[in-house]
């Protein structure tokens, strides 16, 4: 692997935050917390009525790489559905395991210089994990309205 960990696109992403305020009024607003290096990710959602993500909120306190996998969420989570982004969810932690794939999500292959570095797998998860459940529990409370 001869790929710097931190190279000039994790940190342009990092410093680039789509959708960097949280929101309002959300329908589900999840926090993730990684316990190797306590960074954490708040992610805010508004479903529409056809159920996909209509608009969405972060905060997020996280190392660069949380930060750029915060990036690269937010710029793409618009329009999806709380099942593409669990299939992303799972398709990151299996890729990131060595278990699967690179996923289907644009510009996620900048986390490649991280795969030998598994301490560093938390902090690139949890945006995703905490968008993924976030579009759960929104359309979970629009069921129950």
């Amino acid at each position: 692997m001869n790929a710097p960990l931190y190279n000039a696109e994790i940190l342009r992403l990092a410093a680039s935050i789509p959708h960097h305020e949280r929101l309002a009024h959300a329908q589900a607003t999840v926090e993730k917390r990684s316990p190797i290096c306590g960074s954490r990710v708040t992610v805010d959602v508004g479903l529409g009525d056809d159920g996909r993500v209509k608009e969405v909120g972060l905060l997020v306190r996280a190392c660069a790489l949380g930060q750029a996998s915060s990036s690269l969420l937010a710029a793409d989570i618009v329009g999806k559905t709380p099942e593409e982004l669990a299939a992303a969810r799972d398709a990151l932690t299996a890729w990131l395991a060595r278990e699967g794939d690179t996923p289907d999500w644009p510009g996620i292959d900048v986390f490649t210089p991280a795969l030998d570095y598994t301490a560093r797998h938390p902090s690139i998860r949890l945006a995703f994990e905490a968008a993924a459940e976030a579009a759960f529990a929104a359309r979970a409370e629009t069921a129950d309205a």
